[in-house]
């Protein structure tokens, strides 16, 4: 393997183990659950995503192949930490905040974490 080879998938471990570390030390330095959701969030994900690709690059080097487990990982992972963090914030809104103290809905149905919708007038 190439020194330059070996340089990129490094440059690649270093970047992503900087994003972890980042991730990791908000989540414990963060005051409150709202602010603790965005570090895992999106700093941990590029880190992970960072390690998967210095992987990707590396058996494609040795082998000559691309490995479709890297890119099956980070869709994966790409797709359920958004979900995650929006489930995360509906329960903290639910559990925490009172319906008086959020703002009106614009949309028709009102928040959904509440179970009655507020009065819209006729039509409801």
């Amino acid at each position: 393997m190439s020194f330059a080879a070996e340089l990129l998938i490094s440059l690649s471990l270093v970047i992503s183990g900087i994003f972890g570390f980042v991730g990791s030390y908000g989540l414990i330095k963060l005051k409150d659950t709202v602010q603790r959701l965005h570090a895992p969030t999106k700093a941990t994900t590029l880190g992970v995503g960072g390690v998967l690709v210095a992987s990707m690059i590396f058996f494609y080097l040795d082998t000559g192949h691309v490995s479709v487990h890297e890119l099956l990982i980070t869709l994966f992972l790409f797709l359920t930490a958004p979900i995650t963090a929006n489930f995360i914030a509906k329960t903290y809104l639910a559990r925490n905040v009172d319906r008086k103290d959020v703002p009106d809905s614009t949309g028709a149905y009102g928040w959904s974490v509440y179970d009655d919708p507020p009065d819209r007038g006729a039509g409801n």
